[in-house]
């Protein structure tokens, strides 16, 4: 799908603030010669909602617009096929590991949500910084030993002004999974460490099933909250 031709289009529709009869009907066609994949179709509509932010002036609307996506999302998923059109896996050493992981997050335009046990991967850790400094939401939760072994990147996080949680306690925050705008899930043993990538016999998935992302999702918000700072 091209994505950038698409972006002009719904830029064009927006100028005078109403999406008339004859653009739905042209934009329809648009999306129904390109057959767009649920993927393509939930990057459009994150899009939608990123500009009409722009569009919108003053902090109270764009809150009514944040508070509209929400919604909008709970509804698809509720509605969302079973099956995934995206299923990809990962083995390491071997496969492109963290290259992949990179462009997940060079893709994400609204928010990353990190939950691995250990990052000390320089790539990973300054394409997160990027993300960051693009205005994208990042947060991260690890494990607190972790965070302050040797070559850990988590102190240069927080020095960014990226939010990170620790569990605090003495058994281990071992999960490693990450989501990307809401909309795809990475899961399995890959911690983000170049051990990981090149000597380790390791794993991971890519998908978007709306019933793993659901559950991952619920099980990031419930440990963010769970580790909120007292």
């Amino acid at each position: 799908m091209q994505r950038d031709e698409l972006e002009k289009i719904l830029r064009q529709t927006l100028e005078d603030h109403r999406l008339s009869r004859t653009e739905k009907r042209a934009l329809g066609e648009v999306l129904g010669d390109l057959t767009p994949s649920r993927s393509d179709v939930n990057f459009l509509r994150n899009l939608a909602f990123d500009l009409a932010r722009e569009e919108l002036q003053g902090q109270e609307n764009r809150l009514i617009v944040d508070w509209l996506e929400e919604v909008i999302k709970v509804l698809l998923q509720a509605e969302a096929p079973s099956s995934a059109s995206i299923a990809e896996a990962y083995f390491t050493p071997g496969d492109d590991g963290p290259h992949r992981i990179q462009r997940l997050l060079q893709s994400t335009r609204r928010s990353v949500e990190a939950c691995i046990y250990t990052i000390t991967d320089d790539r990973l850790s300054n394409t997160l910084l990027d993300v960051h400094r693009r205005g994208v939401r990042v947060r991260i939760i690890t494990d607190d030993e972790k965070a302050y072994d040797l070559g850990s990147d988590i102190e240069r996080f927080e020095q960014a002004g990226i939010e990170v949680r620790t569990d605090r306690a003495p058994a281990h925050m071992h999960h490693k999974f990450a989501l990307f705008d809401g909309r795809l899930l990475l899961t399995g043993s890959y911690n983000w460490t170049r051990g990981a990538a090149d000597d380790n016999h390791e794993n991971f998935v890519v998908t978007d099933d709306p019933h793993l992302l659901r559950a991952y999702a619920q099980a990031f918000e419930d440990l963010w909250h769970q580790f909120e700072e007292r």
